[in-house]
């Protein structure tokens, strides 16, 4: 493939979450805002971007073509994706598509949410037919119970300690520490984790990721176009929806099914890996989306535990969503965001040594799991 139709990043940009949004702050403003950021850092203006795509929960009653005229673009590709944790790759996917078949020249892509209190009590009582007419009714409210038990089933089966989980919510604090733009920054034990109350056992308040408001935004071109820049390329992507009709049990994810093709396509295998961002509504998922990459040999978990707060494993290097925040569907963008920052050398104190990275993508809870899940693997250039 030629430099005019390969696609890279070149860009990235994550507004800074908050707990409690101003009272002049909207969902539209906060993704325009990390669009001109991502555009900035990419060295671009926005007259170069003839591509947007975008994933929002309370964008409505506006779209994405709304989004275009906040911002003053005039565009030749559009898009919306309503798959939650799993948008940020999605997106991106389509893309690099669209970059290679020429269908537009430089991309952005956003994704986020403005979630007060009563947004969010919406989101999860509303967040599909099946949740407002099945899940919601049967008193569960919100997502904490059903991977709560699916925690439990983890934990049993593989022999693991409500400290195992902790662990990992203590390494992501650490890395959130030299996160500015993170919500939670303070330094964490596991004394404290182990203190804060229950939420839905074993569930304690840390294990929960907490709901935020903020946008994220990355910039997709031809690599023609950014030859005197470092970028970062995507070597392979992909994504599974529906992978086991929700007939398993919740202990494994779509990257079973779509990893070893995606390690074959890009040339590299799971121990090439510097980086790694999984999406990390709970623990237990981090645990689980490892495993499925094959970043896990043998279901060790307690050492993949011990080494990611012990020996500075770089997973999540932004905190992740449980010490940044969930800001919405930028979750679903967070993990990509801070990959291609770090593989960008833009990471400020929490900067890692990282050629390769891999994101992945989780989300559209159902009944009881997310339907859909996906991956990219990138390269610094």
């Amino acid at each position: 493939m030629s430099a005019a139709n390969t696609a890279v990043l070149i860009g990235a940009a994550e507004e800074p979450y908050t707990r409690h949004p101003a009272g002049a702050t909207t969902t539209q403003s906060m993704l325009a805002a990390a669009i001109r950021s991502a555009v900035a850092d990419a060295g671009l203006t926005i007259a170069d971007i003839d591509g947007l795509a975008v994933s929002s929960f309370t964008l409505k009653p506006d779209h994405a073509v709304d989004l275009a005229v906040k911002c003053g673009l005039s565009l030749r590709w559009i898009m919306e994706d309503t798959n939650g944790g799993a948008s940020g790759v999605n997106m991106l996917q389509h893309a690099v598509r669209a970059v290679e078949a020429g269908d537009a020249n430089t991309i952005v892509i956003a994704a986020g949410d403005r979630m007060t209190h009563d947004d969010f009590r919406i989101l999860v009582s509303e967040y599909n037919g099946i949740t407002r007419d099945h899940v919601t009714p049967a008193g569960m409210s919100g997502p904490n119970a059903m991977f709560a038990l699916l925690t439990q089933r983890h934990m049993k089966k593989y022999e693991l300690a409500e400290t195992d989980y902790g662990a990992i919510a203590v390494a992501q604090r650490q890395w959130a520490s030299l996160n500015p733009r993170a919500v939670y920054r303070t330094p964490m034990t596991l004394d404290d984790y182990l203190a804060a109350p229950m939420v839905a056992a074993p569930l304690r308040r840390f294990d929960c990721v907490p709901p935020v408001s903020g946008a994220d935004a990355v910039v997709v071109t031809r690599a023609d176009l950014a030859a005197d820049r470092h970028t970062v390329r995507v070597r392979a992507i992909g994504g599974s929806i529906n992978w086991d009709n929700h007939t398993g049990d919740g202990l494994q994810t779509g990257l079973t099914d779509i990893a070893p093709g995606l390690w074959e396509r890009s040339g590299v295998d799971p121990t090439d890996i510097d980086l790694v961002n999984v999406y990390d509504d709970y623990p237990v998922m981090v645990l689980i989306q490892l495993a499925d990459l094959g970043l896990v040999p043998d279901d060790d978990f307690g050492k993949a535990v011990h080494r990611m707060l012990h020996h500075r494993w770089p997973v999540n290097t932004s905190g992740g969503q449980l010490s940044a925040g969930q800001a919405g569907s930028a979750g679903g963008l967070h993990g990509l965001v801070e990959a291609t920052t770090q593989l960008l050398g833009h990471a400020g104190k929490r900067q890692v040594e990282a050629r390769l990275a891999a994101v992945t993508g989780y989300g559209m809870v159902t009944y009881r799991y997310g339907a859909c899940a996906n991956m990219a693997i990138l390269e610094a250039m």
